[in-house]
């Protein structure tokens, strides 16, 4: 039998392994004139100011004054250099998250910190989703959502499918929003101004015989209204998990156990004894979840060292 324990890890992709700063540094090259920081720094600056299009290996080289051969001892490839504009961009989630009552307030501020990132950088929302963050920065924001519900009654998984939507609720508002502010800058229209022409336009396309639920929208003025509707979505969004999680709080079962909860006897899930072993899960969980997070604070502190050496 092959334990876990004796197969090796897979060794870390180079541009995961900059991001975390384990990556070996260049041998030659030029010194002090140039380092990955500054690479990664003037490809933010090229892709905010003219858009990701404009990032090559060529472009950042000449703006840093060197041939693009310079850069490749650096970053070897393009897609690691996306990878840490990426990083670089989405910088660390708010402190002052932490200083919110509750876990809805926390994840409502790191909510409208994601949507801000998004229109400052619009170019992010380019960048394919590979799949989970694996880099520092984008990690740091999965944790403080996970971190901002670590008190509920929510299980493990269910802390991860709330910072999900939270998160994929962001990118979606995020990407409304800089459209309407890229707009704005192209044409110099206000985003009302921008608003009110898109409401003309489906007033003359969108009639009642083809699209009657939507036309009775247009009708009632729905597009010009000054309530925000992702907003509206963000915050049913949360009243769901709040009404879950006090749910959870009577003793009340979770949707996924529903089959054998039906058949559950009353006097069984409201006995003292029950419902004292459910809160006993609960407390166990959450010191298992701080456990985990003292060792990745351990293994950071670890990593930050070895990179000094």
């Amino acid at each position: 039998m092959v334990l876990m324990s004796d197969v090796e890890p897979p060794e870390l992709p180079r541009g995961i392994a900059l991001a975390w700063g384990v990556a070996a540094n260049p041998q030659r090259g030029p010194k002090r004139e140039m380092s990955i920081e500054r690479i990664v720094e003037v490809a933010v600056e090229l892709a905010d100011s003219e858009g990701l299009g404009a990032v090559s290996m060529a472009a950042v080289a000449s703006k840093l004054g060197f041939t693009p051969m310079s850069l490749y001892r650096y970053v070897s490839a393009k897609d690691d250099l996306l990878l840490l504009m990426q990083e670089e961009a989405t910088g660390l989630p708010p402190e002052e998250y932490r200083e919110e009552e509750g876990w809805r307030a926390k994840l409502r501020t790191l909510f409208d910190a994601q949507v801000r990132l998004y229109v400052a950088h619009p170019w992010l929302l380019s960048l394919p989703i590979t799949g989970s963050p694996i880099t520092p920065n984008s990690s740091a924001w999965l944790d403080a959502e996970l971190d901002s519900l670590a008190d509920t009654s929510l299980s493990d998984v269910e802390r991860l499918a709330v910072a999900l939507a939270i998160t994929g609720s962001a990118r979606w508002y995020g990407m409304i929003n800089a459209g309407y502010a890229e707009r704005s800058r192209s044409t110099g229209m206000t985003p009302d101004e921008i608003t009110a022409q898109e409401a003309e336009l489906f007033d003359q396309v969108i009639t009642h015989e083809g699209y009657p639920a939507l036309r009775a929208i247009i009708e009632a003025g729905a597009f010009l209204s000054e309530e925000n509707p992702f907003v509206f979505g963000v915050e049913r969004l949360l009243d769901g998990v709040e009404t879950y999680i006090a749910g959870l709080d009577r003793g009340e079962s979770r949707e996924s156990s529903r089959e054998w909860v039906e058949e559950e006897p009353e006097e069984i899930a409201e006995d003292k004894k029950v419902r004292e072993a459910r809160k006993a899960v609960r407390a166990a969980e959450k010191a298992l979840r701080d456990a985990r997070k003292l060792e990745r604070q351990a293994l950071k502190e670890i990593r930050e060292r070895l990179a000094r050496t």
